[in-house]
């Protein structure tokens, strides 16, 4: 009881106070503290439950249209135990980092601890260097997802421009992260964006509900091994949001009681992606596996409108949840991580942008990717790695004995978490990795060699065949019907 005492003093630090010491408490500096500085255990779990589940809302009913009903169901149950299992595994190892640190009187005054560095001091280099190349990459395409997403969206509402000018113009309003200093100010931001992806997933629910389902609606899912496997890695990417983790933690006041937050979030989550994802495929059944994007099957409507909006800014926050991390990176390498002119940092972080911007443009294939996302580098980075990192730090017995973080009791303790994350190791390599990565790779190319790379509106409804052969000016596509019929997608 003591230990704990001692390990809570030395983690809770002065986050807060240490920028605003010395400051007068205004008004002004009262409502920026309200609305801009977050670091208790309700901002994490806001942090978490809204970057957990952003554009993938929409893609879910596809999933179950490769799954089929009851594995779509017990996959997003299964991951999501998963995935709060090894985001518990990190939030362990970044409490014994940076209790190990503290304890040498390291200073993380004006230093934001990112998963990385807390595999670097725990386990070494190489272990930093992997870990670095694959957090650095799934953060950079989860960025491009949402750029992507945003295209897709705003099509439904929009039409006069294609979705690569769509690309183009959500880049440019993307880039303006890069005035928010931390995940310690996005307070506000998580609190909307949740607000923002519990009024979609209700819309999803409620307008299939009463839409009804179509007629002759089939559900034969699952019919081929590609699709399923492409469906499971969609759910895999889902639940795989926690690469953050550690930035999220370090924004609180109070890293310690990280714990279960993760699980909680999750919890709250399942309540979204369940019931929407069920509803839409009950209502169209076969017809998703042709609409990756479940707006598209639905009515046009002022709460469909409403929902394009919100999930719209709401892309933009999880951008910035994404890309956050990457500015820090990239800070560090060109030495601005500490530099207190918030102007000059972001002017610094420009750059981060533009692969983004350009990747989104070259790949706009939204659905695809995101499997393709979930197996080749989710797997790794948030599955994997975290599980076999924990087993090799706590490999010895002394490790174990002195462990800031003992495991569970209702978990085995040791052998329970060992025997633990050896399943998640395995399970995630062979069919998150393994036949996740064939399938997603399968159904990626296809998309490549379907609609080519730089494509201009993928998935876009054609003109009606009336106008094809004609030599008039065609018209505006806003002033057309759209059959809402996408181009086969396997």
């Amino acid at each position: 009881m003591a230990s704990e005492k001692v390990v809570e003093t030395v983690l809770v630090g002065s986050y807060v106070e240490m920028e605003t010491e010395g400051k007068p408490k205004d008004i002004k500096t009262k409502l920026s503290k309200f609305f801009w500085h977050g670091g208790s255990v309700y901002d994490a779990w806001f942090s978490c439950a809204s970057n957990q589940v952003a554009q993938v809302l929409l893609t879910l009913p596809y999933s179950f249209s490769q799954l089929g009903m009851l594995s779509g169901f017990l996959f997003q149950l299964f991951y999501g135990l998963m995935g709060s299992w090894t985001a518990y595994l990190i939030s362990t190892l970044y409490v014994e980092y940076r209790t190990r640190k503290e304890r040498e009187k390291v200073d993380f005054r004006n230093h934001v601890i990112q998963w990385f560095e807390v595999l670097d001091g725990l386990l070494g280099r190489h272990w930093r260097n992997v870990g670095l190349a694959f957090n650095c990459t799934f953060l950079l395409f989860g960025s491009v997802i949402q750029l992507i997403a945003c295209a897709s969206n705003i099509y439904y509402i929009n039409d006069n421009l294609d979705k690569r000018t769509w690309t183009y113009i959500f880049g440019a309003c993307c880039a303006t992260t890069v005035f928010i200093p931390s995940f310690h100010n996005y307070r506000m931001w998580s609190f909307l964006g949740l607000i923002m992806t519990t009024y979609t997933a209700w819309y999803l629910t409620i307008a299939s509900l009463l839409h009804g389902q179509v007629e002759g609606v089939k559900h034969t899912g699952p019919s081929k091994l590609v699709l399923y496997f492409t469906g499971a890695t969609n759910i895999l990417y889902t639940f795989g949001g926690h690469a953050v983790t550690v930035e999220i933690m370090h924004a609180m006041w109070k890293p310690q009681k990280f714990k279960a937050i993760y699980l909680l979030a999750t919890l709250y989550v399942l309540t979204l992606t369940l019931p929407s994802a069920a509803a839409v495929y009950w209502a169209f059944g076969d017809l998703l596996l042709n609409h990756s994007n479940a707006f598209a099957l639905l009515p046009k409507s002022p709460f469909r409108d409403m929902a394009v909006v919100l999930m719209l800014i709401h892309q933009f926050i999880t951008f910035g949840f994404a890309c956050t991390p990457l500015y820090f990176v990239w800070e560090k390498a060109i030495g601005m991580h500490e530099c207190k002119s918030l102007c000059k940092r972001a002017a610094a972080r420009l750059p981060v942008v533009i692969p983004i911007w350009f990747l989104a443009i070259v790949f706009p294939f939204f659905g695809p990717i995101n499997s393709t996302v979930g197996s080749l580098l989710v797997s790794f980075t948030v599955y994997i790695i975290p599980a076999l990192a924990h087993i090799f730090t706590f490999k010895s017995a002394a490790a174990r004995e002195n462990a800031v973080e003992q495991p569970p009791k209702f978990m085995g303790r040791w052998a329970g978490t060992y025997t633990i994350n050896v399943f998640v190791v395995v399970w995630v390599l062979v069919v998150g990795f393994g036949f996740g990565g064939w399938a997603s790779m399968t159904n990626f190319i296809h998309q490549i060699d379907t609609f080519g790379l730089f494509t201009k509106c993928y998935q876009c409804p054609p003109p009606p065949p009336q106008f094809l052969n004609s030599t008039a000016p065609l018209p505006s596509p806003a002033n057309l019907h759209h059959p809402h019929h996408l181009l086969h997608n396997p």
